[in-house]
Formats: C-alpha cells, structure tokens, sequence
C-alpha cells in the first residue's frame, strides 16, 4: 500500500498547517507551551541579552514545541495500533514524553547559563 501523495509546496505546506490546526484542537501541552511561548517571545525582546543569546532562547523554547508535536504525532500512531494497555505501548509513550523532558531541561539550562553569563557569574 502506498499512501505517499505527490510533493507539492502547497499540498505539504496545508498538511503542516492541518496538523497545527489539530494540535491547537487537541492537544493541551502544545496549546500551554504555544501560549507560554507568545508572552516569552516580547519578554526575550526586551531582556539585556546579546542577540546570539536571545536566538538560543527562542530556538530552545521551539524546540520544546517541536518535541511536543512529534510526541503526540507517537502517541496518536501507537493509539491507532492498539487501544489495550500494551507494555510496548506505554514504552513509546513513555519515550516520547522523556523527550519532552529533555527538551524543558535543555531550554531551563539555557535560561540558567545565559542569565548566569549576563550577570557575570561564570
């Protein structure tokens, strides 16, 4: 079976916009990082930060989202699969929301060393 469509910039660039419009439906985290990410964005503006340092925490913080996405897209793959209580089943999901984690970690250890760097302490 071949589900493939053909490439085009405008069919792909609506099934982006189709996933996000099923994430804002859908998905509680990826709503709170969206709207978390919406007040940061004027905050970073306005923070006495480099401007290289302000880029990785806007990218950091994306990435969190990126992750997120790509966590529901598993956890919605593996419901499709089985709707039992499968140990392979909660192992996915279980890795798909450590990555999460790891994400959150790495965008607080950003704002830790940056803010660090800022006020001369390292």
């Amino acid at each position: 079976m071949n589900n493939k469509p053909k490439y085009t910039l405008l069919k792909n660039t609506s099934y982006a916009i189709d996933g996000f419009k099923h994430a804002l439906k859908s998905e509680t985290s990826f709503k709170i990082e969206l709207v978390i990410f919406l007040i940061f964005i004027p905050v970073i503006y306005f923070l006495p930060f480099e401007l290289v340092y302000k880029i990785i925490l806007i990218f950091s913080y994306m990435l969190i989202m990126i992750v997120e996405l790509l966590n529901s897209a598993i956890e919605n793959v593996v419901d499709l699969v089985t709707k039992e209580i499968h140990p392979l089943a909660k192992t996915s999901k279980d890795i798909g929301a450590t990555a999460v984690f790891f994400s959150v970690i790495l965008n607080i250890v950003c704002w830790i060393l940056i803010s660090l760097d800022y006020l001369k302490l390292v």
